[in-house]
């Protein structure tokens, strides 16, 4: 074989190889492929593997298979009972016909930047029919679902489908966020004023209360205690009178010692007059004085 052979068979082995290197692309589990020729797509590969073009005519492009995320702006929202929310919300999607999706955007970026288009426009579609509390409620679960299936309805014609629509969240504006707090805490003072007046009220009505039943306390204690005292009192006249009775001379007997025991007490002179009745039984034994002569 001379050198020319050679030259020829390894030339042509170089423009082979070279044809088959611009001939055959891969595409990856995570992607898929769209081939074009000027700018016309002639196939859509959606499978992972191994794959051939036409070189220098045909080129690739590669378009993500995954879920993609797309965020929006916190955006104002005006429910239907006129109150002001800001809605921050993201939906998550991914590419099902990438011809469609590559006629219609042909990037993530405009994709996305539709995406949030459809999401914001919904977004206050729903919400604008729903009171503020309905958007904090249970509900929510509801309306992320209704949003998910309009903006899908939109994003159709770009090839893509919408998972999932999600509400970070829902609250009041800065300004009135505020003013709803100096609201609930004047609510709250007020409710705290009423409890405070209800308290002293009630404890205003059991002191009275107790008041009114000490007082019937100590009249009941009061009226037993002059009854008992009058009951004892009476007991012992009764017994004074029963002891008199029973011998008069030894009561006025021992009534007389125990007026000289008092009398005589705190003291150790006594003035009285020598036939003062007083004596009488320092005269005699039985308190009789004798008769004069």
């Amino acid at each position: 074989m001379n050198t020319n052979t050679v030259i020829a068979a390894l030339g042509s082995a170089a423009i082979v190889g070279i044809l088959l290197t611009a001939s055959a692309f891969s595409v990856t589990p995570t992607h898929q492929a769209l081939v074009l020729q000027f700018g016309e797509a002639k196939r859509v590969i959606t499978e992972p593997g191994l794959n051939f073009k036409v070189p220098f005519v045909q080129n690739v492009i590669y378009i993500d298979k995954r879920v993609l995320d797309a965020d929006t702006a916190a955006e104002e929202v005006i429910a239907a009972d006129q109150k002001r929310l800001v809605v921050d919300a993201f939906a998550r999607f991914r590419i099902v016909d990438p011809l469609k999706y590559y006629q219609t955007v042909g990037s993530e970026v405009l994709a996305r930047s539709r995406l949030q288009t459809y999401l914001n426009s919904s977004l206050r579609r729903v919400l604008g029919a729903q009171s503020f509390f309905a958007v904090l409620s249970g509900e929510r679960a509801n309306l992320m679902h209704q949003i998910r299936e309009l903006v899908n309805q939109e994003a159709k014609v770009l090839g893509i489908e919408v998972i999932d629509v999600r509400i970070r969240r829902a609250d009041l504006p800065e300004a009135n966020s505020q003013a709803v707090y100096r609201r609930m805490q004047t609510e709250r003072e007020r409710e705290a004023r009423e409890a405070r007046a209800q308290g002293a009220e009630a404890a205003q009505r059991i002191r009275s209360r107790a008041d009114r039943e000490v007082t019937v306390l100590l009249a009941e204690a009061r009226r037993d205690a002059d009854i008992l005292r009058g009951t004892g009192d009476a007991e012992r006249a009764r017994i004074f009178a029963d002891a008199y009775n029973r011998d008069p001379s030894f009561y006025a007997f021992s009534r007389s010692m125990i007026a000289y025991e008092r009398a005589i007490k705190n003291t150790d002179q006594l003035v009285l007059s020598p036939d003062s009745d007083f004596f009488r039984y320092f005269v005699s034994q039985d308190g009789t004085r004798p008769s004069k002569r």
